[in-house]
């Protein structure tokens, strides 16, 4: 099953332009991955990001994984375009995207 890329970043779009007035002008952008398998390939993934300028974090019971970037300024532009490549790499390793959001630095 090929994933949809063209539904994804219309979600985003839409969700940006729903706070885009209050949105900071710069900010850590914060992408949501969930495992599609309990023997998923956690540090594979982190790896694979890494090397594209993420930073990633693992919550407590391996439930979701953190993509981080930034500081960057903010757009729906730059939004998709990491939101883009970390799914891109987060589905080699079954991770599926599941949202992301801006922390303010």
């Amino acid at each position: 099953m090929s994933h949809d890329y063209k539904a994804q970043k219309a979600e985003t779009y839409d969700s940006f332009a729903a706070f885009a007035a209050d949105a900071p002008a710069e900010a850590t952008i914060t992408y949501q991955f969930y495992p599609e398998d309990v023997d998923a390939n956690w540090d594979g993934l982190q790896k694979a990001l890494a090397a594209k300028g993420f930073r990633t974090a693992r919550d407590d019971e391996d439930e979701l994984l953190d993509a981080m970037i930034g500081p960057l300024k903010i757009s729906a532009d730059v939004i998709w375009k990491y939101e883009q490549l970390a799914t891109e790499i987060a589905l080699k390793f079954d991770f599926t995207p599941d949202g992301w959001g801006l922390l303010e630095d």
